[in-house]
């Protein structure tokens, strides 16, 4: 090469920039995912604002704690039908449509709610409520990550999850902010912050419009069409059983148990844990969960590296549950909050490995099924953590105390859970 074009091709390779990531992904690509953030999000909001009116709800309705902590357990169990009706249809019949009927049926039965006449009516609201709740995540994450570049899943997959605690910090700052002037107007202001669940519904006009169906169901469809893959390959529960895949989805079903188990033991009864210490909530809660916000992105980006998905998951929760003196136990406001943020960041930060693990773990003709199915049968076998520590509490054991054994435990059970499956950093999402 002469010396001319030798200069001009190490002047053009310095020119060169590396893309930001953030531009790897097109604007199809970042409406799917914001459509899944957005109602992972609000589905977040309208399920923890429930967690800052268990006093008033057991005072309008004068029952005791192990009933109210039930109404959380009601709402994670019955996740378990939308979960598997959402996936088998999003299976079925597309991703987009699935996640839009769930969004519309958690926001209208979160608002009616609001309506109760007894303990009775609302249980049964929020356990409707948690059909949408499940059916929202069944659909709406293989949407997103079935749209983004494969190299970029754990970190689309933390930035997604991020989106529930980030309903937190909505539902705390709106509860903050809106309960003392509800006050003022009506004796029972837990029901207008029930009745503002229902403003996600307004999404699902624009998810319609403009959010794409996903490349990778799209591509599925036409090979069934020209005969390339066979209809007997399609979704049914009973496929998540079969020889191929009965130990993925029992190993996976047990994984979101125990990630499930330890938010909730987390953060079900912290708000009340917060007021018996004499705190105000607000600036714990916020801290709590922009640390999970970040957790949730850094964790998932660090399952894209040598760590794996398991050895991410496996730090973040040793370094959350570690600060369990901290986080449960009455210290200085300063410790408490940092306690707050190095739980809400490690502890349940881990759960930004969980959309990319649970889509790679299952083939695409059963992925929202299969994914579905496992993270709301692990919410239903988790969803006794809201009552069992408040039954634990009706027995005499301070709140901080039984907190703390759950989240121990389930901790444990964690990284336990994680290290009995496979690796799965770097699989493509195939047939």
């Amino acid at each position: 090469m002469s010396r001319p074009a030798a200069d001009a091709a190490e002047v053009s390779a310095s020119t060169i920039r590396p893309v930001p990531w953030y531009r790897e992904v097109s604007r199809e690509q970042w409406r799917a995912f914001v459509a899944a953030y957005l109602g992972w999000t609000l589905d977040g909001f309208d399920f923890t604002i429930l967690t800052f009116l268990l006093v008033e709800i057991q005072r309008t309705f004068t029952v005791n704690a192990a009933l109210a902590g039930a109404l959380g357990t009601a709402t994670l169990l019955f996740r378990i039908v939308g979960g598997i009706g959402a996936g088998t249809a999003a299976d079925r019949w597309g991703r987009k449509g699935p996640l839009m009927f769930s969004i519309l049926w958690y926001s209208v039965f979160a608002g009616l709610g609001g309506f109760s006449t007894s303990y009775t009516m609302l249980f049964a609201f929020r356990v409707l409520f948690g059909i949408g709740m499940g059916g929202v995540w069944a659909a709406g994450m293989p949407l997103a990550l079935e749209h983004w570049p494969a190299h970029r899943r754990g970190l689309a997959s933390g930035l997604l999850q991020g989106g529930y605690p980030m309903g937190f910090i909505l539902s705390t700052i709106v509860y903050q902010l809106g309960r003392p002037f509800i006050a003022g107007y009506t004796a029972e202001p837990w029901r207008v912050m029930l009745w503002l669940g229902v403003l996600p519904a307004l999404m699902v006009l624009w998810i319609g419009r403009r959010v794409g169906e996903s490349p990778v169901w799209l591509a599925r469809q036409r090979a069934l069409a020209d005969g390339t893959e066979s209809a007997s390959q399609g979704f049914s529960i009973a496929r998540l059983f079969d020889a191929g895949l009965w130990r993925t989805t029992v190993h996976t079903s047990i994984v979101m148990a125990a990630f499930l188990f330890l938010y909730q033991a987390i953060s079900f009864w912290y708000p009340t844990l917060l007021g018996r210490m004499g705190r105000q909530p607000l600036p714990f809660l916020v801290a709590f969960n922009a640390g999970a916000v970040l957790g949730n992105i850094i964790c998932g980006r660090l399952s894209e590296t040598a760590l794996g998905r398991r050895g991410a998951v496996s730090i973040a929760t040793l370094v959350g549950v570690s600060a369990l003196p901290l986080f449960a136990f009455p210290v200085p406001t300063a410790g408490l909050m940092l306690g707050a943020a190095v739980m809400g960041a490690f502890a349940t930060g881990n759960f930004g490995v969980m959309p990319g693990y649970l889509s790679e773990r299952f083939p695409t003709s059963v992925r929202a099924g299969g994914a579905g199915f496992a993270y709301n049968v692990g919410a239903g076998l988790a969803s006794f953590a809201p009552s069992l520590i408040g039954a634990m509490v009706d027995r005499g054991m301070p709140l901080h105390i039984a907190m703390s054994w759950c989240i121990a435990l389930s901790g444990i059970a964690v990284i336990a859970a994680m290290w009995f499956g496979p690796e799965t950093r770097g699989r493509t999402l195939t047939n």
